[in-house]
């Protein structure tokens, strides 16, 4: 059953001088470059030569799942050629490891602290929003189009009705919360459901309808994916049960709790530390592993819809393609499951992009990069100004010179949950550092260091290793500027001031433990 037109129909965008002029160019926090590119679409003949960006995003989907970083078995032939034609950054990571805070962070670059976004926080606030990556294009005159788990709501101010941005894209494909991977049960992909009846590769069919549609206007287009898989429940699509059905997949050199015992106790109280039994990693590996590469091969499946769609169209040549992940996944890792920890498998996540124009195939980048570098990097392909204040940097110079090694530091959040496994870490290119404040009811307040010049895996924590005082020093010193950013920049609503005192070591326990009450959610 194909999509009927009034459910996929492209809203049209202000392009003549007539439409404009009902549109207000002129707003405070707007560009002057923004306002030359719509004034430039106005003028007869212009051409735009713009790039298409089209933006995929898996949900927790650790490094580990790809035969493109080096996983024996993984059957993901599409992002591997995605791979080979692009660039694969290897030490990219999601500065919180949890989708609703980590996409706010994506669209907007800025840090959880600075969106005031997560689930025991609060919806993003419009004004932030108003100068995301989707919504700058947008008003630039690309045609924007957005499907899957959108992630969050949209508040005029904290305490207000919170909704799904539907009107600021073109084409809507997106839902609330965590959506289906029952197609039907998707109201805005409904139509697909008949063709494909699993959520996965109807985002792929979308996405290549989009493509079809836009590329017949001329207009450069944004086109934003966010797929479930292979998020919990684990409902594979039924048609590549065969998929892995014979295949090993061996377990990383990590694996299991005796890995883990010099881990904090405040990291053993959530439900990432049960989980490594309760979702079979201790005694069903195997078939645990099985699935989640099977819901990773459908996404490499729709991934290859949209490359082809984009072939078809005469539109690959001038189209940038990302991809990578809301946040990772243990997967028994150190003998945890899930996610949000600040352990390298939750939050170091594959990045591959691949700018056709750039002659950087099959290249890799050791740079440290994050999920807040998205929203400056779609926005200078696009030709836009780069907004100021933004916690990420475009990667764009990285994508011209992937050898460059930038000195970098990222922090590391964890917010939600339980209050004992609320932490900051902070991740530079030496290594890593993290601060567990909780000190109540036998817990003792626990750093833990880590040298990545000798160890990727986090198999040691340097903290008292005397020929290593020169490294915990350094990273002590990088954590301290990363908690005083914090404490100039959180925004001043949803409890994020009281973790700048929560999280410095150097207050004591009873001046904090008043600070865990929660604020009342806005």
């Amino acid at each position: 059953m194909e999509p009927q037109p009034d459910q996929v129909a492209l809203r049209s965008l202000p392009l003549t001088p007539q439409a404009a002029s009902k549109t207000p160019l002129i707003m405070p926090h707007r560009s002057l470059k923004t306002l030359l590119v719509w004034l430039a679409l106005a003028l007869p003949g212009w051409s735009d030569d713009r790039p298409n960006i089209i933006f995929l995003m898996a949900d927790d989907q650790c490094t580990y799942s790809l035969g493109c970083y080096g996983t024996p078995g993984a059957k993901t032939p599409n992002l591997d050629a995605l791979a080979r034609e692009g660039v694969v950054f290897d030490r990219h990571y999601d500065t919180t490891a949890i989708c609703m805070a980590s996409r706010a962070s994506v669209m907007t670059g800025l840090f959880e602290y600075r969106t005031g976004c997560n689930f025991d926080s609060g919806p993003l606030v419009r004004e932030i929003w108003s100068k995301s990556y989707p919504m700058l294009l947008r008003e630039a005159g690309y045609r924007t189009a957005f499907a899957g788990k959108f992630g969050f709501e949209v508040v005029d101010q904290p305490g207000a009705k919170k909704e799904l941005p539907e009107s600021d894209f073109d084409r809507w494909g997106g839902g609330p919360g965590q959506t289906s991977y029952d197609t039907r049960k998707n109201k805005s992909m409904a139509a697909y459901a008949d063709e494909y009846p699993h959520s996965t590769r109807s985002y792929g069919a979308f996405g290549r309808d989009f493509i079809a549609d836009v590329s017949q206007s001329g207009d450069p287009f944004c086109l934003s994916i966010s797929f479930k898989a292979p998020h919990h429940p684990v409902q594979p699509d039924p048609i590549f049960d065969e998929v892995y059905a014979d295949s090993g997949i061996p377990k990383p050199a990590n694996y299991g709790r005796e890995h883990g015992e010099h881990f904090s106790e405040q990291s053993r109280q959530g439900r990432q530390y049960e989980r490594f039994d309760s979702w079979g990693y201790r005694d069903n590996y195997l078939d645990v592993m099985r699935r989640y590469f099977q819901q990773i091969y459908a996404i490499d499946v729709a991934v290859g819809m949209i490359r082809e769609a984009l072939e078809t169209n005469g539109v690959a040549d001038n189209t940038v393609i990302i991809y990578t992940s809301d946040n990772g996944f243990l997967c028994g890792s150190h003998g945890y499951g899930s996610k949000v920890l600040p352990y390298e498998e939750s939050t170091r996540v594959p990045l591959i992009i691949k700018d056709p124009r750039q002659p950087n195939a099959g290249r890799r980048c050791d740079s440290l990069t994050g999920n807040v570098d998205f929203a400056p990097t779609i926005l200078e392909y696009a030709g836009l100004a780069i907004p100021d204040g933004l916690d990420g940097q475009s990667l764009l110079p990285l994508m011209k010179e992937p050898n460059t090694v930038t000195e970098r530091v990222l922090p590391l959040i964890n917010v939600w949950g339980p209050r004992e496994c609320h932490c900051l870490g902070v991740v530079s290119n030496e290594g890593k550092y993290i601060y567990w404040p909780f000190a109540d009811k036998g817990f003792e307040a626990t750093p833990e260091a880590y040298d990545f010049s000798s160890n990727r895996l986090e198999l040691t924590n340097i903290l008292d290793e005397p020929a290593q005082a020169g490294r915990v020093q350094q990273l002590e010193s990088q954590y301290n500027a990363a908690l005083e950013h914090w404490r100039q920049h959180a925004v001043p609503y949803h409890g994020y001031p009281r973790f700048a005192t929560i999280f410095d070591p150097d207050v004591s326990w009873n001046k904090k433990a008043p600070l865990y009450a929660k604020p009342k959610k806005r």
